[in-house]
């Protein structure tokens, strides 16, 4: 081997210490470093610090080895899958020392640390209980008028785990698609060990749209074919989530090794479902049942949250959120073409309307979207800026204030219960011009009093005050199986604006958590139009994805797998049919 080249991941990870503060690339299911983190588990490494914006499965990996002591991070969970259940027990036990940030932190302390910097500045996450846990307030040396300041101090990495397309001879490396926060990590990095599907001649890389990393900042790489199985490295392969789903069942100790190794069987099978040209397959979706004869909850509230959108939105898609992409997927397909969206953690920026699928959607945006780029870069170029309209995301409760909670709830015996985390939503409260909140289910579980810790709330309401912040004006809603609630800004409490047809207003008292406060044009919900359902059934979601929201935990896993059978069984028929690129 020459240069950073060596000869095989356990090469690769070989003097990995115990404390070291590793990070990972990708998100969610998406160029996870998975043959780089079996080979360190291996190794018997210990007290590992994870840092990183999501858990997830390389966190839940780790876990399952008890390679981790500390985390550093603002979200956990398995995404559509559901909950990560090491990560919750972990903590839960205090077994896992965590230190929350909010998205934009763990960006900015990043960048910091490549900038060689001791501190970096954000726009302040005001109404989160996380805000003086990681950061300080700062005063602003140059008076802007500008939002509120926060510095976070550097997030510096021993080691970075990435997976990425390919590597030419020198170490050069390419990568491709969504970059999560690959782009901050990489040089907050002292090493970056790399493993990549193919290694190619010098001059061969710049595929389009990729980002090519030089070799200065490449320490070790090594040849991994299907390395970030059982996630996805397109355009090689899309995540499996059948092996995925597998990992669902089994809640405790290491993950099982079969989700991990990619049989021949299946390894032929999700590269060659991903030779498929796009298009092909954004067309051969189509209905799974009769309509039915009128509308049901689930496309209520789609059409809810798409009626709040206009020509001159930008919508970005939040974590496991079928509703509100099935709601922007419509907007654009009905109204306005010209819509902008951004999936996958930020990173597929303007992709075109396409069938909502669960193992197709990346897929799909990867190679029908505009550019590629990181969760990161839409931070800055989107997110602080304040050009994002919608960001609709769920919450575990959402009090009578409007403050959400995704941290931490109680039993009914008082035994706290760890949630997933915010993710980004202690920063979107604020800059994004609308806080739209979505409970599918409503319950005075979820619609409270008061919100024990307030993972995200909006502070900035007024509209002169987010114009100085240089924000756009909007509004907080929570929209529900029910109705809408908004906020009030004299009251500083959330109101009913609209009950939803046939929906009894003693019914939704009793399912609220605390005394609803009628709004002084309450109204009753427009029911859905026959073109939007028409669009919506056959356009937009006709596998029915958006259910997964609306159903419990039982119920949704056998939901995953019905999807899962049509989506195959589709992409196989494709094949069939000869129509794989050549």
């Amino acid at each position: 081997m020459t240069g950073p080249w060596v000869a095989d991941t356990d090469a690769l990870v070989a003097g990995i210490a115990d404390g070291t503060r590793l990070s990972v690339s990708g998100f969610h299911f998406t160029r996870s470093p998975v043959a780089a983190l079996r080979a360190l588990v291996a190794t018997g490494v210990r007290d590992l610090h994870y840092i990183a914006w999501g858990g997830g499965l390389p966190l839940e990996l780790l876990l399952g080895h008890d390679a981790v002591s500390r985390a550093t991070l603002c979200f956990a969970s398995l995404d559509v899958l559901g909950p990560a259940p090491r990560f919750r027990r972990a903590v839960e036990s205090g077994e896992l020392e965590l230190s929350e940030w909010t998205a934009l932190g763990i960006i900015n302390g990043f960048r910091a640390a490549g900038e060689n910097l001791a501190q970096e500045v954000l726009q302040e996450p005001a109404g989160s209980s996380l805000t003086e846990g990681f950061s300080r307030p700062v005063d602003a040396l140059f008076d802007s008028g500008a939002a509120p300041l926060r510095a976070v101090p550097a997030l510096p990495v021993d080691v970075l785990l990435l997976h990425a397309q390919r590597a030419d001879e020198d170490g050069n490396v390419e990568i491709a698609g969504a970059r999560g926060l690959d782009m901050s990590a990489i040089f907050a990095a002292r090493k970056v060990y790399v493993t990549v599907e193919e290694r190619v001649a010098r001059g061969e890389l710049g595929a389009p749209r990729s980002f090519v990393l030089p070799r200065t900042f490449v320490s070790r790489v090594a040849l991994a074919p299907l390395g970030a199985y059982p996630t996805s490295c397109l355009p090689h392969y899309s995540a499996d989530f059948r092996a995925l789903r597998s990992i669902v069942d089994v809640k405790a100790g290491p993950l099982p090794d079969a989700a991990l190794t990619p049989r021949p069987a299946r390894a032929t099978a999700i590269t060659r479902r991903a030779s498929l040209p796009a298009a092909a397959v954004a067309a051969a979706f189509t209905p799974v049942a009769e309509p039915a004869v009128t509308y049901t909850t689930d496309e209520l509230i789609v059409c809810v949250i798409a009626r709040t959108i206009d020509e001159n939105s930008i919508c970005s898609v939040g974590s496991a959120s079928p509703l509100p992409t099935a709601a922007y997927l419509l907007a654009k397909h009905l109204w306005y073409p010209r819509l902008l969206l951004m999936s996958h953690n930020g990173g597929l920026v303007d992709p075109p309307v396409r069938p909502l699928s669960l193992s197709c959607s990346e897929f799909l945006d990867h190679h029908l979207a505009i550019a590629h780029t990181g969760g990161d870069e839409t931070y800055h170029w989107y997110y602080q800026r304040g050009l994002i309209t919608h960001e609709v995301v769920g919450a575990a409760q959402v009090d009578a204030t409007g403050a959400t909670n995704n941290l931490w709830v109680s039993k009914q015996d008082g035994t706290p219960v760890r949630l997933p985390g915010q993710g980004g939503m202690a920063d979107v409260a604020n800059l994004h011009a609308n806080f739209m909140i979505y409970l599918p289910r409503q319950s005075t579980r979820n619609l409270v009093e008061k919100a024990g810790t307030v993972s995200a709330r909006r502070a900035w309401h007024d509209p002169d005050q987010r114009r100085r912040y240089g924000l756009r004006p909007g509004a907080t809603r929570v929209v529900t199986d029910l109705g809408v609630f908004g906020y009030d800004t004299g009251r500083g409490l959330l109101t009913l604006r609209s009950l939803h047809p046939g929906v009894d207003l003693a019914e939704l008292r009793e399912r609220t958590g605390f005394e609803v406060l009628l709004d002084d044009d309450l109204t009753t919900t427009e029911p859905p139009t026959p073109a939007e359902l028409t669009a919506l059934r056959m356009v937009v979601d006709p596998l029915g994805v958006r259910r997964l929201d609306m159903v419990g935990s039982l119920d949704r896993q056998r939901l995953i797998d019905e999807l899962l059978d049509t989506e195959e069984r589709t992409m196989d028929d494709l094949l069939d049919t000869g129509a794989e690129l050549r």
